[in-house]
């Protein structure tokens, strides 16, 4: 997690940890379908793997920004997304344990968010 003195926001550091673990068992659990069950783990693993790819893509690519009025989704140096706060009715933190799910409730929409580090981020004291 970054601080920018200049903007006052907050820049979360992505974190590997959950598509590793993904890429990891789906492999694993291919070749373990592969040599002692069916066709439908072998499958299921496969699903699993192609999660991890995604959620490791997301994580290479995409940038969250908590500035002081609004939650921005950074892509390189494009904003691709802005959530202002003033438009949040209702926030949470799912599994508080490990923290993995970030949702929020705006005015017309809700969303959530995948990421690792949001407890570093949002104090909720």
């Amino acid at each position: 997690m970054t601080t920018s003195a200049t903007v006052n926001s907050t820049t979360l550091k992505p974190s590997y940890n959950l598509p590793i673990l993904l890429l990891l068992g789906g492999a694993g659990g291919g070749c373990l379908a592969l040599v002692m069950f069916g066709t439908l783990q072998i499958v299921l693993a496969g699903v699993v793997f192609v999660f991890g790819l995604f959620l490791l893509y997301q994580a290479a690519t995409l940038r969250l920004v908590f500035s002081e009025t609004d939650l921005d989704i950074y892509r390189g140096d494009q904003r691709i997304r802005q959530f202002p706060y003033a438009d949040w009715k209702i926030w949470d933190i799912f599994w508080s344990p490990v923290p993995v799910l970030f949702y929020f409730r705006e005015v017309k929409a809700f969303t959530f968010c995948r990421f690792c580090s949001v407890q570093k981020c949002c104090d909720r004291s």
